[in-house]
């Protein structure tokens, strides 16, 4: 449940009020908006909450006291109407901008990695992507350069300025990675990774959690509730598709997700056409539509050369088809009144 204080009340009041919560032994989650002072009561039982909520709603600086059903709390709209804002090195994530993350899928030699950088920066890219530690489902492909790539995007972060955002896949490197990445993903395949998101959760560095391939939106909601439930509310949300009956994609990107997103969470929502669809010739339309719908950021898998790239190259946009993106989205961004 939360509780919604009074305009006028103060901070001892506050203070009083999470000294009770915890008094009892519940987590407690405090969002101070623009207008309204929440805080959100994690761990009490149905059967108590009105005996809660009668108790509480006695005190002169409580407004109300509004039960939560759904089975996500911390990321949902009722505890944070506000949208959320992330800001990394300068850069603002679920504001007006539509923020674009670029870059190859691998990270495979220093030279094609600042190639890269410089390349997605000059064409209006914020946010420098790549991969050092890949999961793949056979155990024979390319499974990254290990802190070895991690050195690689850092050179180039220096060199361009550009934070950098890259996977962790097991809690064990979670302090290796953190050292260098600015923004740490959770991919697909360890949406449901629960152990992981709970230690990414205490180490509140930003996170960008990607849908579970097979999941629901309330299914990855719920993951995204493990990570804030530890402390951390640096979360973005990631569209990645979905895996369907069809089969001439990669994926189902699920365009739809993002409006409905809007209306359930106050986190950020990016959206990856280059994993949503597999193939090159989509990657620019499905992010025209995901910007008309309402992202508040783009992940493009780019690369010099996709025939030779070690991982997903069919799917990887050359600089040139890249820059020519930009300016199409953002024809998009200024029409809905965002831009890029």
């Amino acid at each position: 449940m939360i509780i919604i204080l009074s305009p006028a009340a103060t901070d001892n009041d506050l203070d009083e009020l999470l000294t009770n919560l915890k008094d009892r032994g519940y987590g407690v989650h405090l969002s101070k908006g623009v207008e309204k002072t929440i805080v959100g009561v994690i761990g009490a039982h149905d059967d108590v909450k009105p005996m809660i909520a009668e108790q509480l709603s006695s005190l002169a600086y409580i407004e109300r006291v509004v039960p939560i059903l759904k089975p996500y709390k911390v990321v949902g709209r009722e505890f944070h109407p506000d949208k959320s804002i992330i800001t990394v090195r300068g850069v603002d994530i679920g504001g007006q901008k539509v923020v674009v993350m670029a870059g190859p899928c691998s990270i495979e030699t220093e030279e094609q990695t600042l190639e890269v950088a410089k390349a997605v920066k000059a064409a209006g890219a914020s946010i420098l992507r790549g991969g050092a530690f890949k999961p793949s489902t056979s155990p024979y492909s390319f499974h990254g350069l290990g802190e070895d790539g991690l050195k690689m995007m850092a050179a180039a972060r220096e060199v361009t300025g550009l934070p950098i955002i890259t996977e962790v896949m097991d809690a064990r490197d979670i302090e290796l990675v953190s050292r260098y990445a600015d923004i740490l993903q959770v991919g697909t395949r360890n949406m449901a990774n629960y152990s992981l998101l709970q230690e990414i959760g205490a180490c509140r560095k930003p996170v960008m959690l990607k849908r579970g391939m097979a999941s629901t939106i309330e299914e990855w909601l719920q993951a995204a509730e493990y990570i804030a439930n530890k402390g951390n509310y640096n979360i973005i949300l990631c569209e990645r598709g979905i895996r369907t009956f069809e089969t001439y994609t990669r994926n189902t990107f699920d365009v739809s997700a993002i409006p409905a997103l809007l209306g359930l969470t106050h986190l950020p929502i990016v959206a990856d056409p280059s994993h949503g669809t597999g193939k090159f010739s989509l990657v620019s339309p499905v992010a025209k539509a995901a910007v008309a719908a309402g992202c508040d950021g783009l992940m493009i898998e780019v690369h010099p050369h996709p025939e030779k790239a070690l991982k997903d190259g069919p799917q990887s946009l050359t600089p040139d088809h890249f820059a020519a993106m930009m300016q199409e989205i953002a024809a998009v961004a200024r029409a809905v009144g965002r831009y890029v």
